[in-house]
């Protein structure tokens, strides 16, 4: 086995990914701290000191809500990450304290966890990207060893191919497409193409554009470009468009003669952590923003970027015991496309979120469980998050992994919502005026929600007021909504989000705001 040692297998990695003013991490490849007390369990949680485990290995049993069902994987403190569901709906994942791969029946709700051989002892490793093939076998990254592996569902057994590195490297979300795996180098800052027809596995990279960036989340569009990002922390980046069949016909590995065969598109200012990436249908690209609350849509067609909004997250998620927390965030993260719905899950609102592109609506799941040694919480009880970094949707439900908690959980799609909201569409409204338009609340049966709002604008060039908070719904309710544009409101088209929240779940809807000279 190849190894690379890393005094610290994702903590540079979360240093840029998980910037708040309250989550750090600290996931190493060393031994627990001497110094502090470790009691031998016999089992995962044994690469961790007792005072480390609740944060890393789990605080409470699985709990489940009106959407959302978890389960506790019987083995402590494997730390699930990447999962993938294949066509017979049975659940894979990577088990990041063990090295195995793990399958769930949702059936018979029996996990089988398959031994690694080859994994090394106290080994872990972060396993972000997850792909089933169509002959059997699941593909995923592993970033603590620079490689690659395949797991056969057939044969149960692993095969691992290391990764091509010249320095620090990341391999991390990849997908399989015929006899192809594509990889993203987050360190690297390259996009990697794994030939696995022959017995000599061949890589292919795609340098960046800019040196010394990040390379995160990729897509293919009709065409069969590939698409991803280029950035640097709050210094900007670009989207990039890879021509990918005249880049093939070179058939020699890559180098800077491949910048003849893309496209580069400048990131909007306010894009400044941009993870997951998902093209749509209409091949438009969907960018998530990590560092924020944000998620964007670009249009090949026009070459322009649109910005959406979540709700702010529950303040039991971030807790804010210190008062220090002024403006909280969801951290939409990962992405992925099905059925016209745009999936992502939002790693610190504690939430797997659903946004149907046409209708420009928006439905977040809330995770039942929550840790409290990673947010704000302080002595607050019911607080924190499940670090839910992997997701795998299906047309009916979504599945996915809490890190922290030691679950997988499965959100239900065909389950009724609460309500329904009625909206305009959209609204025209002059620098230094006000419109006001009517939301209209259809509730399925009778419900408690609470009314949010916030807008796409910067600088406060938009204000929305709601003179309704709280409400009590059991029949259809009508409720103003005003929305004011600032005097020195810069002109353009923008997004308005209005939402009602419940204790499981917040049912948003989109306006389009033009603001007029």
């Amino acid at each position: 086995m190849k190894t690379k040692i890393k005094g610290i297998v994702v903590a540079g990695f979360f240093a840029v990914i998980l910037i708040t003013s309250t989550l750090t991490l600290a996931f190493t490849n060393s031994q627990p701290n001497p110094l502090e007390k470790s009691t031998v369990t016999g089992t995962p949680a044994d690469n961790y000191s007792d005072v480390e485990r609740p944060r890393y290995c789990g605080t409470q049993d699985a709990k489940s809500n009106q959407y959302v069902t978890e389960y506790k994987i019987p083995t402590e403190c494997t730390q699930p990450l990447a999962i993938t569901v294949d066509p017979q709906g049975q659940v894979w994942f990577a088990q990041t304290n063990t090295g195995k791969m793990t399958r769930f029946d949702p059936q018979s709700k029996e996990f089988t966890e398959y031994e690694n051989p080859a994994w090394p002892q106290m080994g872990r490793s972060m396993m972000w990207g997850i792909d089933y093939a169509y002959d059997g076998n699941i593909w995923y990254t592993d970033d603590a060893n620079d490689s690659i592996w395949k797991f056969s569902t057939i044969e149960k057994k692993y095969e691992q191919i290391e990764f091509p590195s010249k320095d620090e490297s990341l391999p991390q979300q990849l997908m399989v497409r015929a006899n192809q795996v594509i990889v993203n180098d987050f360190y690297g800052g390259k996009i990697s193409f794994l030939d696995t027809a022959g017995e000599q596995k061949i890589y292919k990279s795609i340098p960046s554009p800019l040196p010394g960036s990040f390379v995160s989340g990729f897509d293919v569009d009709s065409g069969g470009n590939v698409w991803y990002t280029n950035w640097m922390l709050r210094q900007g980046g670009a989207l990039v468009k890879l021509d990918y069949a005249r880049f093939s016909e070179t058939l020699e590995t890559a180098n800077n003669s491949t910048l003849e065969y893309i496209d580069v598109y400048t990131l909007p200012p306010n894009l400044g952590t941009p993870v997951g990436l998902t093209v749509d249908e209409s091949d438009n690209v969907w960018i998530a923003d990590t560092t924020s609350s944000s998620f964007f849509k670009f249009e090949p067609t026009t070459q322009t970027f649109t910005k959406y909004v979540t709700p702010n997250p529950r303040q039991d998620v971030y807790g804010n015991a210190t008062g220090v927390i002024k403006t909280p965030v969801t951290g939409p993260y990962w992405t992925q496309l099905v059925g016209g719905k745009l999936i992502f899950n939002e790693q610190l609102g504690n939430a797997i979120a659903v946004f149907d592109i046409k209708n420009e609506h928006l439905v977040e799941y809330s995770i039942p469980s929550q840790n409290s040694n990673w947010t704000d919480c302080g002595q607050l009880s019911n607080c924190g998050i499940a670090q839910a970094f992997g997701f795998k949707a299906t047309m009916d439900s979504i599945w996915f992994t809490e890190w922290v908690e030691n679950n997988i959980g499965v959100v239900d799609l065909t389950k009724g919502l609460p309500l329904e909201l009625g909206l305009t569409g959209k609204v025209t409204i002059p620098r230094g005026q006000t419109s006001q338009i009517e939301l209209r609340l259809l509730p399925n049966s009778a419900v408690d929600v609470t009314l949010l709002s916030k807008a796409t604008s910067e600088f406060n060039d938009i204000t929305v007021e709601i003179p309704t908070k709280k409400i009590a719904l059991d029949s259809p309710t009508n409720i103003p909504v005003f929305i004011a544009a600032s005097e020195s409101a810069l002109p353009g088209t923008y997004k308005v989000l209005v939402s009602a929240r419940t204790n499981d779940v917040t049912v948003s809807q989109f306006v389009t705001v033009t603001i007029e000279p």
